[in-house]
C-alpha cells in the first residue's frame, strides 16, 4: 500500500493541471492530474505535498488546506491512499515538470480532459469545500466500479 499527496492549485478560476504524458509504464499516462507523489520515509502529508510542488513546478505553497483522503482500490495497481489538498496561496516561478506539461486550465474546461472518473467526485467536493472527508474509489481497469463516501455507497 502506497501513501501519495496530490495539490490542485488555484489562480484566478484555473487549475494548475499535469498531462502525464513523459513517463512509460504510467498509470496516469495521458490523463490530466493535479500536482504530487508518493511520501518519502518520515513524511507527513502536509510535508510530501509541499516537496512534491515545489519539486514538479517550482512553487511553494503559501496557503493550502487538507481535504481528505482517497483510498484507491485497483485489480491493476497495488492499492493507494492518497491525501487531497487545495492551494490558493504560492511564490516563485513555475519551470517545466520532468513527468508532463503543465498548464493552467480553467475549471469549467475540466470536465472535458481526460481524466480518471473519481477525480470528478474528489473535485466536486473540494470545490463545494466540503469538511474533511473519506473517499474510497475502486477500479476496474480503468472504469470506476464503486465510490463510497464517508462509509456510504454513492450512485456512479
Amino acid at each position: 500500500m502506497k501513501n501519495t499527496s496530490l495539490c490542485y492549485i488555484e489562480r484566478d478560476g484555473q487549475y494548475l493541471m499535469l498531462h502525464r504524458i513523459k513517463k512509460e509504464h504510467d498509470e496516469n499516462r495521458d490523463k490530466w492530474i493535479g500536482i504530487g507523489g508518493k511520501f518519502e520515509p518520515g513524511e507527513s502529508p502536509e510535508d510530501c505535498v509541499l516537496r512534491e510542488v515545489r519539486e514538479e513546478t517550482g512553487l511553494r505553497l503559501t496557503e493550502f488546506r487538507y481535504c481528505g483522503i482517497i483510498t484507491f482500490v485497483s485489480d491493476r495497481w497495488e492499492t493507494e491512499y492518497m491525501h487531497l489538498f487545495h492551494a490558493v496561496g504560492f511564490t516563485g516561478t513555475l519551470r517545466e515538470c520532468d513527468e508532463g506539461q503543465l498548464e493552467w486550465i480553467e475549471k469549467e474546461r475540466l470536465l472535458a480532459l481526460p481524466q480518471w472518473a473519481g477525480d470528478r467526485i474528489f473535485l466536486d467536493l473540494m470545490q463545494k469545500n466540503v469538511p474533511f472527508f473519506s473517499l474510497k474509489l475502486r477500479y476496474e481497469g480503468e472504469t470506476l466500479a464503486e465510490a463510497v463516501l464517508n462509509g456510504r455507497a454513492m450512485a456512479i
